[in-house]
């Protein structure tokens, strides 16, 4: 076999046109046979012949040698194409892992740099939450919660199974397994924010919103989230997942001033976080978002829709089935009911404000026991809103408020506005406005301590004093009548009189006496209440007309406890004492039950309760108020504007209504009891002896101090006392049985009569106070009413009787009938007291045997002060039908 090359296969001799057939062998018969090569190069393409030597039956010239082949260049093979995808997946891979590895050097490098500004680990620790004040009525139910978070901690083991699951379905589905840092969290917001080219929604764990809540501010700042990223993996080891989850529900902000869970529930449904329905939880969970922006109150819709989409992951984690997902769902067209804060607020607000006066600065949970009840304060409540809408629109007014009490000053409701929600400013105890015609009392209390009876008459005319010229609300004058009828029909011609005449600083006396806290200027205008004052204050001072004369010292809070149970405060039974005495109280009581009974009060009422009040309406009737009393409550009412704008109001009108309707309400089941007069009976007071020799003070010659002595203020005779050397405390002896038993038990009904001071109940006397040992009587006194054992009232700047010149002899008063006793000389400080006619003896000579003997004698009656009248004596019906007649229904 040999190979030939044909010219034009050579390198480099290839046609244009295309490859030369290959010649045909040559051979017998048989025809031509050939076959093709493979190609061995672009370039280089051959071909082999097979020639077969010619056989027996042919001749044939023999073959030529193979012809060498023509050496030339060859041409090189071409290198095989590299795959161009994966040299980029290579190349990608290579650089992503030298950016992550810089990348997580400068993550390192920041974490650093950031941790680094955080205190040292070992002074971590979790901030005590800020304190709660638990309020509650006198039955127990909660009033309502304050503080800096508006309610108490709850346990997670307190909460129902689906408040927690309910938050950690809507805030942190990942919670129980990451550690403090969710990464696929992390990654999973940022794809969306990528799809929605804006911020969709936070990435934080609950454990990050506890660290940040905890320890850092709310600045979006790259350092704080470092730092926040930092706590947080700290909090995880630190703590269980139960105990961040629990700090986390106790601190989170819900929106509308609730910080909590319980807070939130309280505010939200009026319910505690331990009761919360499936519905509500999800709720409360959908807020925590943007609570300003989904909390039911503001935006029920809103608020709908978020419950929705709770429920609905609590669902998808497994928490509830879809069932029970939908049966929890409002409806969107049903209206969310929410808690309303109600006129108990206003309560919670005052208990709040009095707290560090109570107690001191607050550091943990505290419960206050409060003395409201709350289905009067509930009543008030109504009553009040209800008159409000009915007449305020026709009368011009739109605003109300209401102070009840027990006689002896617990604070029994107060209705600070008509709605809470709208305004939180509280009428009753913030709110300072003129009292009208309710301040004559105290004018007239000034007038009777003077001397003035209900009977004397007086001239109810016009008169100018120094370019002052006081006029009658109705314009009408009457002429001359008693001081009874001037205070019932509330003329203000003669209590401007009577203020002129006992002194605008008398009138200021009495009125601090009797509960009014407010500064007082002492000007004849005073008389018409034209100085403002707060309805606590006013209601309060009414109180010693309905218990018997005692001041009163107004009360809301019974208790107060730490959680742990440990008594911070525990109210006492301590008062200011006797503040009226008994035969004044008596003739105020007559006035002021004859301004209800047929003057400007007379269309208030009680259902059968003996009751006396007096109405008051300020100029252009910008307030109109109501105040009165039984022997079980007082109840004051205001009505009137915020803005001070004139009504058509009076203090007999709508005021008195609303206080007819409460008092009805809240004397109902009650048993029926007069007012009482007031009684010295009983009561001990500290006396200083007198020397029989001398007349005057005796001393000790032990301590160098004046003598002291207990008398009973209603007889007058010394009550042998001693002092218990274990405790101090002072002990009498009960003629019943000839022992020794505790003072105060004896006067437990009636506290001392020295009022207007601290007195000390072991001596009876002003703490503090220095004795002169000339009078006896305390130095320095700076206000009250102090009265002697004889019930005389002893003015504080002079120790004399009030009325009497200093140098003058003193007289004493008799506490039973008001008159002054007889003047003795025989140097016995006073007479006694007849046993059978009440009246004082007067001593005279028997002539059987010139013995100086006590017998009964005649009062001396009383002289009318000068310039206003002598006391008549007149049919009271038909005085009090004549003033109808001139008075009409005008009421003030």
């Amino acid at each position: 076999m040999d190979f030939r090359i044909s010219a034009d296969d050579r390198v480099g001799n290839q046609k244009a046109g295309g490859s030369k057939p290959q010649p045909k062998a040559r051979g017998g018969k048989g025809g031509d046979s050939g076959r093709v090569e493979p190609t061995l190069g672009q370039s280089m393409p051959f071909s082999v012949a097979d020639e077969r030597p010619a056989g027996g039956n042919g001749g044939g010239k023999p073959p030529k040698p193979p012809r060498q082949p023509r050496r030339g260049k060859a041409q090189p093979a071409a290198k095989k194409k590299r795959s161009r995808t994966g040299g980029f997946l290579m190349g990608l891979l290579w650089w992503g892992f030298v950016a992550c590895l810089w990348g997580g050097i400068a993550a390192i490098g920041i974490v650093v740099y950031y941790g680094a500004q955080l205190p040292s680990s070992d002074t971590w620790a979790i901030p005590e939450r800020p304190p709660n004040i638990r309020i509650l009525a006198a039955d127990g139910s909660l009033i309502s919660n304050r503080g800096q978070t508006g309610g108490e901690a709850v346990t997670y083991r307190e909460l129902p199974y689906y408040v927690p699951a309910a938050i950690i379905a809507s805030e942190d589905r990942r919670y129980m397994s990451h550690f403090g840092v969710d990464p696929l969290g992390l990654v999973s917001v940022a794809i969306e924010m990528v799809q929605a080219r804006g911020v969709t929604r936070g990435a934080s764990t609950i454990t990050q919103q506890v660290a940040k809540n905890l320890f850092l501010t709310p600045d979006q700042t790259l350092g704080r989230k470092v730092q926040e990223a930092i706590l947080a993996v700290w909090l995880e080891q630190n703590y269980t997942k139960e105990e961040i989850l629990e700090l986390y529900m106790n601190r989170v902000y819900f929106g509308a001033g609730a910080t909590g869970i319980e807070a939130a529930a309280q505010t939200y449904f009026g319910v505690s976080a331990r009761n919360l329905s499936l519905g509500q939880a999800a709720m409360l969970a959908g807020i925590l978002p943007a609570p300003s922006a989904y909390n039911p109150k503001s935006y029920p819709e809103r608020a709908i829709e978020r419950q929705r989409l709770s429920l609905n992951a609590m669902a998808r984690d497994g928490y509830i089935t879809p069932e029970e997902a939908e049966a929890a769902q409002i409806d969107p067209n049903q209206t969310v009911r929410t808690r309303v804060a109600g006129s108990e607020s206003y309560v919670a607000d005052w208990v709040e404000s009095l707290m560090t006066a109570y107690i001191g600065e607050i550091e943990s949970d505290v419960v206050v026991q409060t003395t409201i009840d709350w289905k009067m304060q509930k009543d008030a409540e109504f009553i009040v809103k209800e008159l409000v809408a009915s007449e305020g629109p026709k009368r011009g007014f739109s605003q109300g408020a209401l102070v009840a009490m027990d006689v002896d000053g617990t604070v029994r409701a107060m209705v600070g506005g008509v709605d809470y929600q709208t305004s939180q400013y509280n009428r009753a105890v913030t709110a300072k406005r003129q009292p009208g015609s309710t301040f004559k009392p105290f004018v007239y209390m000034a007038a009777m301590e003077k001397g003035y009876t209900p009977e004397t008459l007086a001239e109810d005319a016009q008169f100018d004093y120094n370019g002052w010229s006081p006029r009658n609300a109705s314009g009408k004058y009457a002429g001359t009548v008693t001081l009874r009828q001037g205070l019932a029909y509330s003329l203000n011609t003669i209590a401007a009189r009577l203020a002129i005449d006992v002194t605008p600083q008398a009138v200021i006396d009495v009125a601090t006496r009797m509960g009014i806290s407010s500064p007082l200027t002492p000007v004849p205008s005073i008389a018409l209440g034209t100085q403002e004052v707060n309805l606590l204050e006013l209601t309060s001072a009414y109180a010693p007309f309905a218990n018997g004369g005692m001041g009163v010292i107004p009360n809301v809070i019974t208790s107060i406890t730490a959680k742990d149970g440990e008594v911070l405060y525990q109210a006492s039974d301590a008062g200011p004492g006797r503040v009226v005495a008994p035969n004044i109280l008596a003739e105020m009581n007559d006035m002021l039950e004859t301004a209800v009974e047929v003057g400007t009060g007379r269309s208030a009422n009680v259902g059968g309760w003996e009751f006396g009040g007096k109405t008051g309406t300020s100029q252009n009737a910008r307030d109109a108020l109501f105040i009165g009393y039984t022997s079980a409550m007082v109840t004051g009412v205001w009505l009137g504007n915020d803005d001070d704008t004139k009504t058509t109001l009076s203090g007999g009108n709508v005021p008195a209504a609303i206080w007819s309707q409460f008092m009805t309400k809240a004397h109902a089941g009650k048993s029926i009891a007069p007012i009482p007069g007031g009684s010295y009976d009983g009561q001990l007071v500290a006396q200083q002896v007198i020397d029989p020799a001398t007349g005057q003070v005796a001393i000790d010659p032990a301590t160098g101090q004046p003598m002291t002595q207990y008398v009973n203020a209603g007889t007058g005779q010394p009550v042998q006392t001693t002092t218990d050397p274990t405790t101090g405390q002072l002990m009498q002896l009960d003629p019943a049985t000839g022992q020794y038993v505790p003072a105060a038990a004896a006067q437990a009904a009636n506290q001392p009569i020295q009022t207007g001071q601290m007195v000390d109940p072991a001596t009876g006397m002003v703490v503090g106070a220095q004795i002169d040992p000339a009078t006896g009587m305390p130095v320095n006194n700076t206000g009250g009413m102090l009265v002697d054992a004889n019930g005389t009232q002893i003015d504080p700047a002079t120790g004399m009787p009030v009325g009497q010149v200093v140098g003058a002899p003193a007289q004493a008063i008799d506490p039973v009938t008001g008159y002054p006793l007889q003047q003795q000389t025989n140097g016995i400080a006073q007479a006694p007291i007849d046993p059978e006619t009440g009246q004082p003896m007067v001593l005279v000579v028997d002539p059987a045997t010139g013995q100086q003997v006590w017998v009964p004698g005649a009062p001396a009656q009383m002289q009318p002060p000068a310039g206003v009248g002598q006391p008549v004596y007149q049919e009271p019906q038909r005085q009090r039908t004549l003033m109808d007649l001139i008075f009409g229904s005008g009421e003030n």
